[in-house]
C-alpha cells in the first residue's frame, strides 16, 4: 500500500518547528544543566591566563600596578610571597592597598626600606601551605588546587623585591550559580513561549509563501498543452522556480504544437494516404479477379501499384522528415559545408534521373562556396526545390539551378518555365499541407516547401518565391555568410 505523503507546506512547517525545538533544547541545556560547568571553566581559564600574564611581566618595575589591574578585571585574590611564605605583595578586586602621607596625599605602597611603613596585607589563606608544598614538588614550577568552591593556581616567578624566586598565588571563588540559573530558567520559559508562538506564525506564513508558487506550478503542469490555461504564476520568488515556469511554458507550447501537428496530419494527410491505398487495393483486386491471365493488362496494373506505392512512400518520408524538423529538441550538427558540392550533387541526381525524359538542367554554380551549416539538411532542401521544379516544369522541361554570392549572402535559386503560381497563393506555398497544386496530381504531401523553409530558418536564413502565371517560377534560399 502506497504511503500517503504530506504536503510541502506541512513538511516545511514541521521542519521549522523541529529546528526551533532543537535550538531551544540546546539553549536550555547550556543555560541550565551545563551552566555551572561552563561558568567554572571560564573562571579557571581566566585565572590561568592572569597567572601567565603576571609571569611574563614579573620583572617590570610597575608589576604591582599590573597585578592590581588583573585582580580587578578577573575578580581574583593575588599573593606574591618569598619561598618562606613572607608576603611581598597582595591584591584583590575590592581595593588597592595604599598609604596615606603625613600631609594627606595618597601614594602607592612603598618598599621595605622606605620611611613610610608598609600597609597591612590580608593574611595568607589556610591552604597556602598545601599549595606551596605542591608547588615545591612540581617538576614544571606550577601548581593547581581545586575545591568545591575555590580554585587556586600559581607558579615560581621573578620579582623585583627579591633576589631569588618568588611564589605567585592566585585564588578565585567558584561561586554556585543556582540562583542565577533559576533566574535564567524563568527568562527562558517566557522566551521559549514567545519564540514558539512567533516562530509558529512566521513558519506558517513562510510555508504558505513557499508552497503557493509550487502549487501554481503544479496546477500549471496539470494543464500542459491546453489551449486556454488560466493559471497565473507570479515570478520573482526564486530563480529556480522561475526557470521551471519557463520550462513548463516551453513544454506546453511544444505539446500544443504536437497536438496541432497531429490534428493537421489527420485532417490534411488522411486524403493523401487514402488515395494511394485505395488505388493499390483496387488494382490488386483487378489483378486477382480480372487481369491475372492477361499479361499486358496485368503488367500495366502492377505498374500503377508500384507508382502508387512509391507515391505513398514519398508521402510518408516527407511527413517523417518534417516531423523530425519540427519536433526535435536537439540542434542539428553544424560544420563547414562546401555548398557548391552539395548543390552539384543534388543537380546531378536529377540530371541522371530525368535527362532521358527530355528535361534540360541549366546549372550555374559558383565554385568553392562555403557556409556553416548541416550538409544533409541543406542537400535535402535543394533536392526538394529541384523536385518541385521538375513536377511543375511544363512542356519546355527546363530547370534552372544556380548558386551565387552577393556581398555577405549566399543564394540558391531553382527555376522552371511551368504554369506559374497565382499571386494570392504565392505567400501560402511555404505553409505545411498547402496542397492546391498537389490536388492536381503534381505534388506529394504539401510538406516539401515547408521542409525547405524550416531548414532555412535553422540556418538563420529565409526563403523567397517569384512567379508569373504562364511563364514559370523561381524559388530561393538566402543564407547569411
Amino acid at each position: 500500500m502506497k504511503r500517503k505523503t504530506g504536503t510541502f507546506q506541512k513538511k516545511l512547517l514541521v521542519c521549522f518547528i523541529v529546528f526551533t525545538a532543537v535550538i531551544f533544547t540546546v539553549l536550555w541545556l547550556l543555560q541550565t544543566v551545563f551552566l555551572q560547568r561552563f561558568y567554572d571553566g571560564m573562571i579557571i581559564k581566566n585565572t590561568l591566563s592572569a597567572a601567565e600574564k603576571i609571569s611574563a611581566h614579573s620583572k617590570e618595575n610597575d608589576i604591582s600596578d599590573y597585578i592590581d589591574k588583573l585582580s580587578r578585571e578577573n575578580s581574583v585574590i593575588i599573593f606574591v610571597t618569598d619561598t618562606d611564605g613572607s608576603i611581598l605583595y597582595s591584591s584583590d578586586e575590592y581595593k588597592r592597598i595604599q598609604h596615606m602621607h603625613e600631609n594627606g596625599e595618597i601614594i602607592p605602597d612603598m618598599k621595605p626600606d622606605s620611611r613610610i611603613p608598609r600597609a597591612h596585607y590580608r593574611e595568607l589563606p589556610a591552604n597556602y601551605s598545601e599549595f606551596l608544598s605542591k608547588l615545591s614538588s612540581s617538576d614544571t614550577d606550577t601548581a593547581e588546587l581545586r575545591y568545591d568552591d575555590l580554585y587556586v593556581c600559581g607558579r615560581f616567578i621573578d620579582y623585583p623585591e627579591t633576589d631569588g624566586k618568588a611564589v605567585l598565588y592566585i585564588g578565585t571563588m567558584l561561586t554556585p550559580v543556582g540562583s542565577t540559573a533559576r533566574i535564567i530558567r524563568i527568562q527562558l520559559i517566557w522566551v521559549t513561549i514567545l519564540s514558539v508562538i512567533i516562530g509558529a506564525v512566521i513558519a506558517w506564513f513562510m510555508s504558505r509563501s513557499f508552497s503557493r508558487p509550487i502549487s501554481q506550478l503544479t496546477e500549471k503542469a496539470h494543464k500542459l498543452g491546453e489551449s486556454s490555461s488560466d493559471v497565473t504564476y507570479h515570478e520573482g520568488f526564486c530563480s529556480e522556480l522561475d526557470e521551471l515556469s519557463h520550462t513548463l511554458d516551453a513544454t506546453s507550447e511544444k505539446l500544443s504544437q504536437s497536438r496541432e501537428f497531429q490534428n493537421e496530419l489527420l485532417a490534411n494527410v488522411s486524403h493523401d494516404l487514402r488515395t494511394p491505398l485505395t488505388m493499390i487495393k483496387g488494382y490488386a483486386e483487378m489483378i486477382r479477379d480480372i487481369s491475372r491471365e492477361d499479361e499486358q493488362q496485368c503488367t500495366e496494373d502492377v505498374a500503377v501499384i508500384v507508382e502508387e506505392a512509391d507515391r505513398l512512400t514519398a508521402l510518408v518520408n516527407e511527413i517523417l522528415e518534417y516531423s523530425e524538423l519540427q519536433m526535435t529538441d536537439a540542434e542539428p550538427v553544424m560544420s563547414e559545408v562546401n555548398l557548391s558540392e552539395t548543390v552539384k550533387t543534388a543537380a546531378g541526381t536529377f540530371r541522371n534521373l530525368y535527362e532521358k525524359d527530355g528535361f534540360i538542367f541549366d546549372c550555374k554554380i559558383e565554385e568553392e562556396v562555403y557556409v556553416h551549416g548541416n550538409a544533409s539538411r541543406l542537400g535535402r532542401a535543394v533536392y526538394n526545390l529541384t523536385d518541385n521544379a521538375v513536377r511543375h516544369a511544363g512542356d519546355e522541361k527546363w530547370i534552372g539551378i544556380a548558386l551565387k554570392t552577393e556581398k555577405d549572402r549566399v543564394i540558391i535559386e531553382v527555376s522552371d518555365h511551368g504554369n506559374g503560381i497565382a499571386k494570392d497563393e504565392l505567400e501560402r506555398i511555404w505553409d505545411r499541407y498547402y496542397t492546391s497544386r498537389q490536388r492536381n496530381g503534381k505534388g506529394v504531401s504539401g510538406l516539401g516547401l515547408a521542409i525547405v523553409k524550416q531548414t532555412a530558418l535553422l540556418h538563420n536564413g529565409r526563403c523567397e518565391a517569384e512567379s508569373e502565371e504562364g511563364k514559370g517560377s523561381t524559388f530561393r534560399i538566402i543564407l547569411n555568410v
